[in-house]
């Protein structure tokens, strides 16, 4: 793949080489190369490994670096470089990313990250009139887009929502408790009925019992009365 018309004779991309700092920003440092005009940044997240909150923790203005060229873009009248210092070894200036995974995976992050500063909403005044349409505020009745009609409300579903029992009050408590009371009575007065009635069944069928013994005792009698008498007029 071709590069792009206007990168001729700058650094080629991936390639490794020891820049000056020319200068310390709060979002990195810009290095220049020895036989070129042009800065390239390492910004703050390219610096090191971990997390640098200032880079002048980690250089200052004319030490010599290694760098990578890692990025060259061509936006509008403007050239942008891009270096990375994670990538070399500090000390020998070995490549530590010869595949150039990290540089692509860099790449890509800020190929996805997009400045929405530019894209501001203006909020424009709210009007200090009420709708009498539909009653709210901020515009006209014109400009309503409420329909017009019948509005509905969703009623609640019957299985997942149970009826709320209202707390009684002190009255109705009070008539419940005499309603009890009277039922526990009737109760009593059943059951005591049911007693008796079975105490007089039980004791009219001893009676009974007891009359039909003595009434065959008594026909007993009379029969061995008559045979005695028989057997004596025999």
């Amino acid at each position: 793949m071709r590069p792009p018309a206007g990168l001729d004779g700058l650094p080629p991309l991936y390639s490794i080489a020891k820049g000056e700092v020319v200068s310390l920003q709060t979002y990195g440092a810009f290095v220049r190369l020895p036989g070129y005009k042009k800065e390239g940044l390492v910004h703050v997240s390219e610096m090191s490994a971990s997390r640098v909150e200032n880079p002048s923790e980690i250089v200052d203005v004319g030490e010599q670096v290694w760098i990578k060229v890692i990025g060259r873009e061509i936006q509008g009248d403007k050239l942008k470089l891009s270096f990375s210092m994670k990538a070399v070894n500090q000390g020998t200036g070995r490549d530590l990313d010869p595949n150039n995974v990290m540089a692509e995976q860099d790449g890509r992050r800020r190929k996805h990250f997009r400045d929405h500063t530019g894209d501001r909403i203006t909020l424009e005044a709210v009007l200090n009139t009420t709708c009498s349409k539909c009653g709210c505020k901020g515009h006209f009745t014109k400009d309503c887009f409420s329909a017009p009609g019948t509005q509905y409300a969703l009623l609640p579903e019957e299985d997942n929502e149970e009826p709320q029992q209202q707390p009684l009050t002190t009255a109705q408590q009070h008539s419940d408790k005499k309603k009890k009371k009277k039922k526990e009575k009737k109760m009593k007065k059943k059951k005591k009925r049911e007693r008796k009635e079975s105490e007089s069944d039980g004791s009219s069928n001893d009676e009974c019992k007891y009359k039909r013994k003595r009434h065959d005792h008594t026909h007993d009698k009379k029969k061995q009365h008559k045979k005695h008498k028989s057997h004596k007029h025999s």
